[in-house]
C-alpha cells in the first residue's frame, strides 16, 4: 500500500507513527519534485501521447496534491494539497490558461474534493483535523473563501455532493458516513456501513437519478449501497482488495471501483447489484472517474505513475496514459474531453486531452469500398443509415464529435426508438443528447454504450441501401469500421 492513502489507526500512537510516515514519503520524492520544478512553467511540457490521449500539459500545485474536481460550469479545477504546511491547502486552477489562481487554506491533511456548480460550492475533507473529529472545509467559488467548517466523523476521506437534493456525503473512516445539508451547513444523519478495522479511507459516489449512494469500505473489501430517501444501507456488495476509488454512471447504471492491493476495478450493475466484470488495470489503482458522454471510465494508477482509460461498453482496458509521480486523483470534463490527475508524488496535475473529432468516411472493415450512408443524402428525420458504395458524397462525410455522437447533414446517427435489442435499425434523428446516439469506438467497431451493442451490417450484405442495425458484439467483420 502507498504511503499517502494509508493513513491508517488504532490510537493516537498509531496516528503519529502513520503521520509521519506519511511525511517521510513526501520527503523522499521532494528533492526530485525540487528539481523539476525548475524547468516546469505553469502549463508547459513537452506532450506526450497514448492511445489517442495526450498530456497536454503539467501544472505545479501545492505539496502532496490529492483529490481533485473539475467544475465544467465555470472552467475551474480544485485540487487538495495535503501536505502544504501544518494545514493543508486548495489549489484553484483556470481550465483556460491552465495556471494557478488562487491557493486556498483549509483544514489539516485534507483528503477529498467536490463541487457543486448548482450553488458555487466546494467541499474538502480535512483527515487530521482532530484526535476523534475530522471536518469538512466549505468553500465559496466566488469569494475562494472557507465560509463554514463542519464537525464530521474520525478520518473523513472520500467526499460527494447531489446539488438536487442540497445533500453532500462524506465517508469516515470510523465505518460511518456523514449526511449533510448543503443549506444549514450540518449533519443530519449518521449512516453506519462497512466494518472498518482501523480507519482506512473509504470513497463515496452517488447517481442522483436513482436517488442512490455507493460507499467503499476499505477494510472489508465490499461496496456499501444507500438509499438516499430513507438513509439507509439496502445492500453490501463484495468487490476486490482494498477498495477506495468509486464512480457513478448513471446513464448506464454502472458503478466502478478502483480495487487498489489486487489491480483491478470492479464493475457493478447497479439494477441487480451485483459485479458483473474484473477489469485489471495498473499496479494499486486508486481512483477512478468515468465520463458517461464518451463511455469512458478513467483509472489512477499509483503503483506505475499511469492512467487505464477502460471502454465502458466492453469493460476492457483501451489505452494506458504515463503520467506523473503517484497519481491518486482524478477527475473529468465530459463537456471538454479533458481529464485531470492529481500527481501526489510530483506535486502536479496532468491534464490529459481525447483526441480530436475528425470527419470523414465511414468504411465497412468487411468491403473497404463500401460506406455508411445517409440514404439520399436527406436530412429528414428517420432515413434509414445504409451500405452503399463509396462515392465522396457529403450523405458519407460523417463527423466525429466530441461528444460521443456520429453526425451527417446536420443530424445524428440514432437507434430507432431507443430500442435496446438486436436488430433495432439505424436511421437519422436531429440530435438529441440521447444515449440511443452514443457511440463509442473500439477495437474497429461502433459500441453503442447503453444497449451495449454494435452496428452491424446484416448478413455481411454488400447490396446497397441494405439498412443498418445494432446486433450483439461478436467480433465479425461486419461489424469492423474504420472511422474519420
Amino acid at each position: 500500500m502507498h504511503a499517502p492513502p494509508d493513513h491508517h489507526h488504532a490510537d493516537a500512537g498509531q496516528r503519529g507513527r502513520t503521520l509521519a510516515r506519511w511525511r517521510a514519503a513526501a520527503a523522499v520524492v521532494a528533492a526530485v519534485v525540487a528539481a523539476a520544478a525548475l524547468s516546469l512553467a505553469a502549463g508547459t511540457v513537452p506532450a506526450s501521447a497514448a492511445g489517442g490521449y495526450t498530456v497536454t500539459a503539467t501544472i505545479p500545485v501545492g505539496s502532496g496534491p490529492f483529490g481533485v474536481a473539475a467544475d465544467p460550469a465555470t472552467g475551474t479545477v480544485y485540487v487538495v494539497n495535503s501536505f502544504d504546511g501544518g494545514d493543508g491547502t486548495v489549489s484553484v486552477i483556470n481550465a483556460a490558461t491552465r495556471t494557478v489562481t488562487a491557493t486556498i487554506p483549509v483544514g489539516t491533511y485534507p483528503f477529498a474534493v467536490a463541487a457543486d456548480p448548482a450553488t458555487g460550492t466546494v467541499y474538502v475533507t480535512n483527515t487530521f483535523d482532530g484526535v476523534v473529529e475530522g471536518t469538512v472545509s466549505v468553500i465559496n467559488a466566488a469569494t475562494r473563501t472557507v465560509t463554514a467548517t463542519i464537525p464530521v466523523g474520525s478520518d473523513p476521506s472520500g467526499v460527494a455532493a447531489d446539488p438536487a437534493a442540497g445533500t453532500v456525503y462524506v465517508a469516515n473512516g470510523d465505518g460511518t458516513v456523514s449526511v449533510i445539508n448543503a443549506a444549514t451547513r450540518t449533519v443530519t444523519a449518521t449512516i453506519p456501513v462497512g466494518t472498518d478495522l482501523d480507519s482506512g479511507q473509504d470513497g463515496v459516489a452517488v447517481d442522483p437519478a436513482a436517488g442512490t449512494v455507493y460507499v467503499t469500505n476499505y477494510d472489508d473489501d465490499t461496496v456499501s449501497v444507500i438509499d438516499a430517501a430513507t438513509r439507509t444501507v439496502t445492500a453490501t456488495i463484495p468487490v476486490g482488495n482494498t477498495p477506495y476509488g468509486v464512480a457513478a454512471d448513471p446513464a448506464t447504471g454502472t458503478i466502478y471501483v478502483a480495487n487498489e492491493n489486487d489491480g483491478t476495478v470492479s464493475v457493478i450493475d447497479a439494477a441487480t447489484r451485483t459485479v458483473t466484470a474484473t477489469i485489471p488495470v495498473g499496479t494499486e489503482p486508486f481512483a477512478v472517474a468515468a465520463d458517461p458522454a464518451a463511455g469512458t471510465v478513467y483509472v489512477a494508477n499509483y503503483g506505475n505513475n499511469t492512467v487505464s482509460v477502460i471502454d465502458a461498453a466492453t469493460s476492457t482496458v483501451t489505452a494506458t496514459i504515463p503520467v506523473g509521480t503517484y497519481p491518486d486523483g482524478v477527475a473529468v470534463n465530459p463537456a471538454a474531453g479533458i481529464i485531470y490527475v492529481a500527481n501526489g508524488g510530483a506535486d502536479t496535475v496532468s491534464v490529459i486531452s481525447a483526441a480530436q473529432p475528425g470527419s470523414g468516411p465511414i468504411v465497412s472493415g468487411y468491403r473497404a469500398d463500401k460506406c455508411a450512408t445517409d440514404s439520399g443524402d436527406s436530412a429528414a428525420n428517420g432515413t434509414p443509415i445504409t451500405i452503399a458504395t463509396c462515392d465522396g458524397s457529403p450523405g458519407q462525410d460523417w463527423t466525429v464529435t466530441g461528444s460521443g455522437t456520429l453526425q451527417v447533414n446536420g443530424k445524428c446517427l440514432d437507434i430507432y426508438r431507443d430500442k435496446r435489442t438486436n436488430k433495432a435499425p439505424a436511421e437519422l434523428y436531429t440530435c438529441t443528447g440521447g444515449a440511443n446516439q452514443q457511440w463509442h469506438a473500439t477495437a474497429g467497431t461502433l459500441v453503442n454504450p447503453v444497449s451495449r451493442k454494435c452496428l452491424d451490417d446484416p448478413r455481411f450484405s454488400t447490396m446497397a441501401g441494405t439498412q443498418l442495425e445494432i446486433y450483439t458484439c461478436n467480433g465479425g467483420a461486419n461489424q469492423q469500421w474504420k472511422i474519420p
